[in-house]
């Protein structure tokens, strides 16, 4: 193994780990409120998006359909989200979020943010700015 390898797998270790690391502290956090990371920002896509196709939030979100479709039938049992006819496809439905799916929503924002605050607040803002660059980069590297 030559340095440039030995460093590339360094480089991902440290990462898996931090990836673990941030998960865990993103549902310990929303945890609180009796909802998943995945849950979470499917509620937030679909309020942001809306009227959206499950497909398209599925997208959004960075998770398989068959998962976006189990977890927004989980919003739906709870009031949280509505399906309504797409107007252009008889055959699709649109999800829009409740009264009750907007104000979970902002909850569940505000403490994702705290939640970011808190785990990143031993960073600089020049830190930030350029880890989000690179995590940006890997993202956009390995789609």
């Amino acid at each position: 193994m030559n340095d440039e390898q030995r460093s590339a797998a360094q480089l991902a270790d440290a990462f898996g780990r931090a990836a673990k690391s941030v998960v865990r502290a993103f549902d310990e956090r929303l945890g609180d409120r009796g909802v998943s990371t995945p849950r979470s920002k499917l509620l937030a896509e679909i309020e942001r998006m809306q009227p959206v196709r499950s497909a398209e939030v599925a997208r959004a979100v960075g998770v398989t359909q068959a998962t976006a479709s189990t977890l927004v039938e989980a919003l739906v049992r709870e009031g949280l989200v509505v399906r309504t006819p797409d107007e252009n496809d008889r055959r699709a439905v649109r999800l829009t979020t409740t009264a009750e799916g907007q104000e979970q929503a902002r909850h569940w924002r505000a403490d994702y943010i705290a939640a970011a605050h808190e785990m990143f607040a031993g960073l600089t803002s020049e830190d930030k700015a350029a880890l989000t660059r690179l995590l940006n980069k890997l993202g956009d590297a390995l789609a």
